[in-house]
């Protein structure tokens, strides 16, 4: 067996309209059922996150999803333009420019753009 690619994400989430609402902020798109759903698949170019409603749902642990994106700031300031909470970009030792934002139910979200490669 080879992995090839993570094919998605899962997040628990609250509230289903609130969640998809948020990711589509962000630029994802609904490709699969819909805000009053138990379950549904927000889609990006590649990248998928599926969003399972857990009305009871309680953050006890930390987690991060980095997506990859070509322009950290295009995407920071569409989701400024967007009314989101977003802490502002910053270029990391390792080669990436990347910001963090939190979606509703406290799932943090890192956008990363290569800017220089490692070697």
């Amino acid at each position: 067996m080879a992995i090839t690619s993570i094919s998605a994400v899962t997040f628990a989430v609250r509230d289903m309209g609130r969640s998809i609402e948020f990711y589509q902020k962000l630029g994802f798109v609904l490709s699969y059922d819909s805000a009053t759903a138990s379950f549904s698949t927000m889609r990006a170019d590649e990248a998928y996150v599926n969003l399972v409603l857990k009305v009871d749902y309680e953050e006890r642990w930390w987690g991060r999803t980095i997506f990859r994106v070509d322009h950290a700031d295009e995407e920071y300031a569409r989701a400024l333009a967007a009314g989101l909470k977003v802490d502002p970009p910053r270029d990391a030792p390792w080669g990436e420019r990347y910001f963090h934002i939190r979606d509703p139910d406290g799932h943090e979200l890192s956008f990363a753009q290569i800017i220089q490669q490692q070697s």
